[in-house]
């Protein structure tokens, strides 16, 4: 039994912390260009194509959130929430681009493409109509509380440390230190280790310079209790199973003679809301058990939790995204599992 179960479990540990790496680097980035990019936004549907699919290929939640809350203001059409939705991963491109990066980032320029021609063709379709919707109950946090970096606080917040911040500390620096002496991750000092350890630094100084504020709602609310756990399971669990699916010949055959069948219950699985059970295709695909286009195909439909808001204000408008979709989903994935992706 630990044959599998161990080192399934360092191999997520060391995703999670790659995946709450880069989920710390986002947020900081988002938090300090905060409004930057919003106030320069036209009124141009090409150019809100751009941005909601560059919004879109940004790993996590943020990025649909944002164009769902542009949306709801009318200030993106329908075509710019379709191409966010397509383009995005959700939290399973954190995993991908732990997994195989080089393969991953490939996917995302894919989508990026296929996010930008289906929300001309929208577009083309819907005009210049917008539909506006109740705002979807975003969180505004005060603009003087969404500092990154404020020195004078830094000293007297170590003083009087919180809970949170001493208890995500203290958890970072025991992984640094096993990280080091080999005991998780790479056992050599290569480019991943390095890169490992420079992403533990970084979020040591965030943990130790951000206001509480910060540390609190950003971090330790919405990442670390929204996102990293349900992550780590999800992860754990796709590993799990892969490893029952290598060591049954029946799982084999089917996933190896049914793929027209798995492309359609990857689109269909693209419906759910939500990020974690996607991760099965992804740990297929890193083990060399799934082709590309169904991966891709699975990663044009689902969108992780950026449609929940929708959902709970629209869900009409959700239908119509989901469909559009699904549509592009299906017609691409079965052009490129036909001609041998």
């Amino acid at each position: 039994m630990l044959d599998f179960i161990l080192p399934t479990f360092k191999q997520t540990l060391m995703i999670t912390a790659f995946v709450l790496f880069m989920m710390v680097v986002i947020d900081y980035i988002n938090v300090q260009t905060k409004s930057l990019w919003s106030d320069k936004l036209q009124k141009s549907p090409f150019l809100q194509i751009i941005i909601a699919a560059i919004l879109g290929i940004i790993p996590g939640c943020m990025g649909a959130f944002t164009v769902v809350s542009l949306y709801s203001h009318g200030i993106m059409g329908i075509a710019g929430l379709v191409t966010t939705m397509i383009a995005t991963s959700g939290d399973e491109a954190f995993v991908m681009f732990a997994l195989f990066p080089g393969k991953a980032a490939l996917l995302h320029v894919l989508l990026f493409i296929v996010a930008v021609i289906t929300g001309l063709i929208v577009n083309y379709f819907t005009g210049k109509k917008k539909k506006t919707v109740q705002a979807f109950g975003f969180i505004v946090h005060q603009e003087d509380q969404c500092k990154c970096f404020v020195k004078q606080l830094i000293i007297p917040q170590l003083r009087n440390i919180s809970f949170e911040r001493a208890l995500l500390v203290i958890f970072t620096s025991v992984f640094v230190f096993f990280l080091v002496i080999g005991q998780i991750g790479p056992d050599n000092w290569d480019w991943k280790k390095i890169t490992f350890l420079t992403g533990s630094a970084f979020l040591l100084f965030v943990l130790i310079t951000v206001p509480d504020h910060f540390l609190k709602e950003h971090l330790y609310h919405h990442i670390i209790r929204k996102h990293l756990l349900r992550i780590f399971l999800w992860t754990w669990g796709a590993f799990i199973a892969l490893y029952f699916i290598q060591s049954s010949l029946v799982m084999n055959n089917l996933m190896e003679n049914n793929r027209y069948l798995i492309m359609l219950i990857a689109v269909l699985m693209g419906i759910i809301p939500e990020s974690g059970p996607h991760l099965i295709f992804v740990t297929l695909f890193s083990q060399n058990l799934l082709p590309f286009s169904i991966l891709f195909a699975n990663s044009i439909v689902q969108d992780g939790h950026g449609m929940l808001p929708l959902l709970a204000e629209s869900r009409k408008d959700f239908v119509k995204v989901k469909i559009i979709n699904m549509v592009a989903g299906l017609i691409i994935g079965y052009i490129l599992l036909f001609i041998g992706f």
